[in-house]
């Protein structure tokens, strides 16, 4: 009897309070099990996304699928990290094109891609071309070239941060590309990559505050003589 009471009691909740409560559960298989609980509970987990500002896949089992039905309720996004972690998520260049439809992607600040190596130019190309208030992009370890950066130079104006550890498909050319169009841009992480230390220089010419990682790298660049 006592069960029952307190099931008709949280039965009772409004929808709107409901989703607030759920707004707090940051575990994705919790929010799974909860919209599994009735029907009003999965409308309400539905709303709750929608009131989250930030979305954090890593580590967890994701998909292209699993991941897009959860962006496409998160209204209010404005940071996405869907980084892949040794069990985690597994994304391709059909969930990039599927993300690149959510309403949240205009108002998006920070993106995560680190470590996806199933995904390419043409995914990330379309994932950028939406991405409009961009400030700070991770997509390091990946198999990326210097056309993601065309296109990222092309649609991010406002970018301030890229990682590309280990991108060692992207040559100087897109280095340069990047830095003289993205003239907000304030830090790269140029780890593990395959680019001359002349282009280093070259980039801190074009943008003296530009600040290189690793920080001996930067170091060096604005040490070495220009002539």
């Amino acid at each position: 009897m006592e069960s029952r009471r307190r099931e008709a009691e949280i039965e009772r909740l409004p929808i709107d309070l409901l989703s607030h409560i759920l707004v707090f559960i940051t575990c994705f298989k919790d929010l799974a099990q909860a919209s599994k609980v009735c029907k009003k509970w999965r409308e309400g987990v539905k709303r709750s996304l929608g009131h989250r500002e930030k979305l954090s896949f890593a580590g967890w089992k994701m998909d292209d699928d699993s991941t897009t039905c959860m962006l496409l309720h998160a209204y209010s996004l404005k940071e996405l990290d869907i980084s892949k972690s040794r069990w985690g998520c597994r994304i391709t260049d059909k969930g990039l094109y599927q993300i690149s439809e959510a309403k949240c992607l205009s108002n998006l600040s920070s993106i995560s891609l680190w470590g996806m190596t199933e995904i390419s130019d043409n995914g990330v190309r379309q994932l950028v071309s939406g991405a409009t208030s961009l400030q700070h992009l991770n997509i390091g370890g990946t198999f990326i070239t210097d056309e993601s950066l065309f296109a990222i130079a092309n649609s991010c104006p406002h970018l301030k941060s890229i990682n590309l550890w280990c991108c060692r498909h992207v040559t100087e050319h897109g280095l340069l590309v990047l830095v003289n169009k993205c003239r907000k841009l304030e830090s790269i992480n140029v780890w593990g990559m395959r680019v001359p230390m002349e282009c280093f220089i070259c980039l801190v010419n074009i943008s003296p505050a530009l600040h290189l990682q690793p920080e001996p790298l930067a170091e060096r660049a604005t040490l070495l003589p220009v002539f």
